[in-house]
């Protein structure tokens, strides 16, 4: 991938763009863009994940309890774990790393 990682085109308002950067046994690495989500979206992955905020903030509700994340909060997300994005402020920047 020759695209440098903060170059993205914008994903419309309340929706996210997942752009896989590297694929390499068990590991999955991806950047996501979340632009201004005002609806929930709920997830559930098959794998282990971990996030970190590059840019913006986000709510986001894993077992109950709800995350403030902001730039440089990061969260591990246990495989087969539901989690809910409450919130996003303007654009968020999301690094992701899903392990089986």
């Amino acid at each position: 991938m020759n695209e440098k990682f903060f170059e993205y085109s914008l994903p419309e308002v309340d929706s996210e763009e997942f752009t896989t950067l590297l694929e390499h046994k068990n590991v999955k690495i991806s950047r996501i863009i979340s632009n201004t989500l005002q609806t929930e979206q709920t997830f559930c992955s098959e794998k282990d994940e971990w996030v970190i905020v590059l840019q913006g903030c986000a709510k986001l509700e894993m077992n109950s309890h709800v995350h403030k994340l902001r730039k440089g909060s990061s969260l591990f997300i246990p495989a087969g774990t539901e989690h809910k994005l409450l919130k996003t402020k303007k654009i968020v920047v999301w690094l992701a790393v899903y392990i089986d």
